[in-house]
């Protein structure tokens, strides 16, 4: 896929920081439509009416990713207004972190995030792969996940958890459109480090391991998107460690992690946005 003109995209968690950014690539290459989802109505107001001052057609809804009926409705008015959704981006996701996982509280942190992180891609790709699939025109299902989805990490648990098991059902979906000959539907699992959108903040970076820049996980997400590709992993260190999953046993892989390069302390002074840790 050479750009997303003339195609219709979705993307959820809209309102502000990556989601936002998608939103301007997608009006940047002429999308036909551009939807935006987000639980956020007064942020997402004010970035619909901000974006949508151009020729391309920018639409939003306020919808709870967590609810599977929210999502069939919201579906449903998509389609009335703009048809299929040809590229879809799930991009809405919050974190909660700094406490042990025995600290935590198991519906307000860990169904919560799960509900969000992992379920909510789930219901969303559901409700707009079969028409995907059904298309004659190329598809692009772009999911993010995280590094946290192949490293495990102290004072994150549930959030670790969460994104492992979107990257194994990314690129299950991945797998099963091309065993079930719909090719022209393309999958990237997006597994980025702490990117500084206000999400993490209060997370430290490591050796080889740096804080990343929105537009930077943007720009190779999209780059990505467009070419099909399998992952994006940013930064390239990340494959490394998974590399090494492979020949170093576990307790030399966590002194490394732990005393040398010192990944499994960077939750410690964790903050996050004040709305995601209420």
């Amino acid at each position: 896929m050479k750009s997303v003109m003339g195609k219709t995209v979705l993307i959820t968690g809209a309102a502000m920081g990556m989601g936002r950014l998608f939103a301007e690539r997608a009006i940047a290459e002429r999308a036909a439509a551009v939807i935006l989802w987000d639980v956020a109505a007064e942020a997402l107001a004010a970035t619909t009416k901000e974006l949508g001052k151009g020729d391309v057609e920018v639409t939003s809804d306020v919808v709870d990713v967590r609810s599977l009926e929210a999502i069939r409705a919201a579906g449903e008015r998509v389609r009335g207004d703009h048809g299929d959704v040809e590229v879809l981006f799930n991009n809405a996701g919050v974190v909660r972190g700094n406490r042990y996982f025995w600290e935590t509280d198991p519906e307000r942190d860990t169904e919560f995030t799960v509900a969000v992180n992992t379920l909510a891609p789930m219901f969303v790709a559901h409700e707009f792969l079969p028409g995907m699939v059904d298309s004659r025109s190329e598809c692009r299902l772009v999911n993010l996940a995280s590094a946290a989805g192949f490293t495990a990490n102290p004072r994150m648990a549930a959030y670790a958890g969460s994104k492992w098991a979107v990257i194994g059902w990314s690129d299950s979906v991945r797998l099963e459109l091309a065993q079930a000959d719909a090719k022209h539907v393309k999958v990237t699992t997006v597994c980025p480090y702490y990117v500084k959108t206000g999400m993490f903040d209060g997370a430290k970076s490591a050796p080889l391991l740096p804080l990343l820049e929105p537009q930077d996980v943007v720009d190779e997400s999209w780059k990505g998107m467009l070419n099909g590709d399998a992952f994006v992993v940013m930064p390239k260190t990340v494959v490394l460690s998974e590399m090494m999953k492979g020949f170093i046993p576990t307790d030399i892989k966590d002194f490394i992690a732990d005393r040398i390069i010192g990944v499994y302390h960077t939750m410690e002074d964790f903050k996050g946005r004040a709305e995601q840790q209420a």
